[in-house]
């Protein structure tokens, strides 16, 4: 497998070493940003058991909420595919923008304009400080992949994702796509 460095756009697929971090256990991570400060990232294949409308009652919004990561878990965040909708927003890349304009984005939800296939919101992130995720890479507890999905990835059902990505790995990594969450239920 080719090893990629990470860069802005690109996934962090966990490793099924990472066992019990109940955060980063079989997530995968949207890049949002990484330069020699640090990194930023989502993780987009954890959903919670929240709505939009649980943490902003007047929208009524059934969009789900995703735990993007164990930092700032008291704020939410949004990643899209409609800058030309949502002003200020921030290029990741291959078409996703990340923020941009709250109010904007109430608007857009009020008027029903955006559908789950164009925003995904999170309560979180993850971020990692200078050279921390180097020092994790070099642990092993990552993989850098491509996002092959571009703005897609978005509207991507994520229930068999880390999966899906294991399949895609090949080799050793085949075994662990169907293995339990906790290897000890085994």
């Amino acid at each position: 497998m080719t090893t990629l460095k990470p860069a802005k756009g690109l996934l962090l697929v966990a490793e099924p070493s990472i066992i019990g971090d109940v955060s980063f256990n079989r997530s995968v991570v949207l890049l949002a940003e990484h330069n020699h400060e640090g990194s930023v990232g989502f993780i987009l294949n954890k959903p919670l058991e929240y709505t939009l409308k649980d943490f902003i009652p007047e929208l009524n919004s059934n969009l789900a909420v995703y735990n993007g990561g164990p930092v700032e878990q008291d704020n939410l965040y949004f990643i899209h595919k409609i800058p030309e909708l949502i002003p200020d927003s921030i290029e990741i890349s291959n078409g996703i923008y990340w923020g941009g304009d709250f109010n904007s984005v109430i608007d857009l939800l009020i008027e029903n304009k955006i559908d789950e296939s164009q925003i995904r919101f999170f309560l979180g992130y993850s971020g990692w400080e200078s050279a921390q995720l180097d020092q994790e890479l070099q642990l092993n507890s990552w993989v850098v992949a491509p996002n092959t999905y571009n703005n897609g990835i978005i509207g991507k059902s994520y229930t068999n994702f880390w999966k899906e990505k294991m399949i895609e790995f090949g080799g050793d990594y085949l075994i662990w796509s169907n293995s339990p969450e906790n290897p000890t239920y085994n």
